[in-house]
């Protein structure tokens, strides 16, 4: 029977990158040590013909963005060994991996110079000093104050107190492996992004944004950059978050992907095309009317670092696509034709696609599938699998297969997934748990979910729905939820229940459980507050208060006006929207669970309604994680993941 303990032994197979030869490939895989209570990831070899699978990297480190050279003989990739985040280069036929960087704050990002003599890196350099500097010793132990400058001093993810380097910025450098030398590119106070490099190197997209005033900057132009004169000229200057650049193998287009601010963070991405040759720019995905990308929300793929396009030597590409529970490989040309090139029903979460454009290797996950490596013919639909690393897994643990369901409310179609308990017998009735995603801008997807999977072991049935909000249903259903948080989102929901009831015999309706985290939070706030149908709730990395919100979250003094169309001075507006507002009418046994430094939705937020709801005499839990942030659920210390998921269940269990 499935466990809480299984999350720590299934492994996560992601980012498959082709060799230029075509022949072979390399992945990385990433596990729980239990021991040493961290994630790590080794770098991996795959023959693609033979099938042969060899383990490249043994460390206790994590590696991301492999990176193969352009003369196929070397393979790049960062690793986390030496603490900081550094660039190494192994030989792809044997020896030692070498560390070719040592910078004081490490590597974000790189890409290597179609001469594969060179390395483009980027790395968060002081204020006042160059790339190359070393790491200056630090003489005063003392704590030191810190003065905030600007709205967007923290961020959720950054550890210790959140709070973002104000004096560092990031550079973009040039690294000549033969010497090791490393030459700083970019100049000034402003970060710099590494978006793409030409098929010839004599250019590189950058994304810098230098407006003097970055707090309500929400955009990220990018520019080409001439690689000798430095001469730069505008690619996209638009409002909104532009990236993953990618140059046509004949040089002439230049794509990319992002979205503009047409409906704030609720808009979806688009691929975009540059030609380079008129000037002109076509939005190739404008027709489709769903997010280009992965917006599935799961909790098994780790370190996830897909390509946003590929081109093929015909100049097609291949991308995302995240359209009704799927997040499909979908082609396109410039032509104007597009369709999907993988099927519905699973997720595919990392990709490359051969030149020829005729098959890929992609990383895939369904409902009862974690995720592994397979060969994709494109033009015949074929497929077969090429990695095996959570085998024992599937052949030893029993799993319950979601349903799909699809219902109707005032937006049209709804669409969800329902779960039989893994005990399930004829006749006999269950408990159901709602589970409420978080976003709300996301989608729950035909992906392997290991905390569903958990419940249904533990003898529930388990409901999940993309209420209005969610993403891969049309950008009107994905605008649906703002402005109206609790109104037709709400309906969407307890029209799901509604339906579950009335179609499933097998569901005890006295015996409901929800919930949910982030928005899903808010949510399961949000319905114990209007309904006493649920017979206990868990709310997690929670907002039950949008007036102190709007200071305390990293997000805050913005997202109130994006989601609830309206700012701080509307302080009734935002006070109906507040789970808080409604603690009186709590009669659901509640448990809160919160991370320390969650600073995205911060912990006051759960304080202010665990406190209230204990002075008002309800019954309510709070349990507090330490030294982790909004992500517990995905990327958490593995021990409190666990005890996250055991205090879960446990109060599902005590009241229902």
């Amino acid at each position: 029977m499935l466990t809480a303990e299984h999350l720590l032994t299934l492994q996560s197979v992601a980012n498959p990158v082709l060799s230029p030869s075509e022949t072979e490939a390399v992945f990385t895989r990433t596990l729980i040590d239990k021991e040493d209570n961290k994630y790590y990831s080794h770098l991996f070899h795959l023959h693609i013909e033979s099938g042969e699978i060899t383990q490249w990297t043994f460390g206790k480190e994590r590696i991301s963005s492999p990176k193969w050279s352009p003369d196929g003989t070397k393979i790049a990739f960062l690793s986390n060994r030496d603490e900081k985040k550094q660039l190494y280069i192994l030989h792809s036929r044997g020896g030692e991996a070498k560390k070719v960087t040592d910078l004081a704050n490490g590597v974000s990002s790189f890409l290597w110079s179609p001469c594969g003599e060179k390395i483009w890196l980027t790395a968060s350099v002081k204020q006042g000093k160059a790339v190359t500097d070393k790491a200056e010793k630090e003489e005063n132990k003392f704590p030191q104050a810190y003065v905030v400058n600007g709205m967007k001093y923290k961020m959720d993810g950054l550890g210790g107190a959140g709070l973002r380097a104000q004096d560092q910025f990031t550079q973009i450098a040039v690294l000549t492996i033969a010497d090791e030398k490393l030459e700083q590119f970019t100049t000034g106070d402003f970060h710099h992004g590494l978006a793409g490099i030409s098929r010839d190197g004599n250019e590189i997209v950058m994304s810098v944004n230098r407006a003097e005033n970055l707090d309500y900057e929400f955009r990220t132009p990018l520019y080409i950059v001439d690689t000798k004169t430095k001469e730069e000229k505008v690619l996209v200057e638009a409002e909104g978050y532009y990236g993953d650049v990618s140059y046509s193998y004949d040089n002439r287009y230049i794509a990319y992907v992002g979205s503009d601010t047409s409906y704030k963070n609720a808009t979806h991405n688009n691929v975009y095309v540059y030609d380079r040759r008129t000037g002109l720019t076509q939005q190739l995905t404008e027709m489709l009317n769903a997010p280009v990308g992965d917006l599935a929300v799961a909790d098994v793929q780790q370190g996830v670092d897909a390509p946003g396009v590929v081109w093929t030597e015909t100049n097609a590409l291949y991308f995302q696509l995240s359209t009704m529970g799927d997040v499909r490989l979908y082609y396109a040309d410039l032509e104007g034709s597009i369709f999907p090139a993988s099927p519905e029903g699973e997720h595919i979460y990392s990709y490359d696609v051969a030149r020829s454009g005729n098959w890929a290797i992609a990383a895939i996950s369904n409902p009862v599938f974690p995720g592994e490596l397979f060969f994709l013919d494109i033009t015949s639909g074929e497929r077969r699998q090429l990695t095996n690393f959570n085998e024992e897994f599937m052949r030893e643990v029993p799993l319950s297969v979601p349903e799909p369901i699809v219902y109707q409310t005032t937006i049209g179609d709804v669409h969800g997934w329902i779960m039989k308990p893994i005990s399930y017998e004829k006749g006999k009735k269950y408990p159901l748990i709602v589970e409420v995603h978080g976003g709300p801008h996301t989608m729950y997807a035909n992906t392997f979910f290991h905390e569903m999977q958990l419940l249904a072991s533990q003898g529930y049935g388990v409901l999940y729905v993309n209420p209005r909000g969610s993403h891969g249903y049309s950008q009107e259903f994905v605008d649906g939820v703002r402005g109206d948080y609790g109104g037709g989102d709400y309906e969407d929901i307890m029209a799901g229940v509604d339906y579950a009831l009335k179609t499933y015999d097998w569901i005890d309706e006295s015996r409901l459980g929800v919930t949910g985290g982030s928005y899903g939070g808010f949510m399961t706030n949000w319905i114990v507050g209007h309904t006493n149908r649920f017979k206990a709730a868990v709310t997690q990395r929670s907002i039950s208060n949008w007036i102190s919100f709007s200071g305390v979250s990293d997000i805050g003094y913005y997202f109130n006006d994006w989601q609830h169309l309206v700012d701080i001075k509307s302080v009734d507006k935002l006070w109906d929207f507040s789970p808080l507002k409604y603690a009186e009418n709590v009669e659901t046994p509640l448990l809160i669970l919160h991370s320390e430094k969650d600073f995205r939705c911060p912990i006051e937020q759960a304080e202010q309604l665990y406190i209230t709801l204990k002075s008002l005499g309800k019954e309510v839990g709070f349990v507090r994680f330490p030294d982790n942030d909004h992500n517990l659920s995905r990327t958490g210390t593995p021990n409190l993941r666990i005890e996250r998921l055991s205090q879960i269940i446990g109060w599902f269990n005590k009241y229902i």
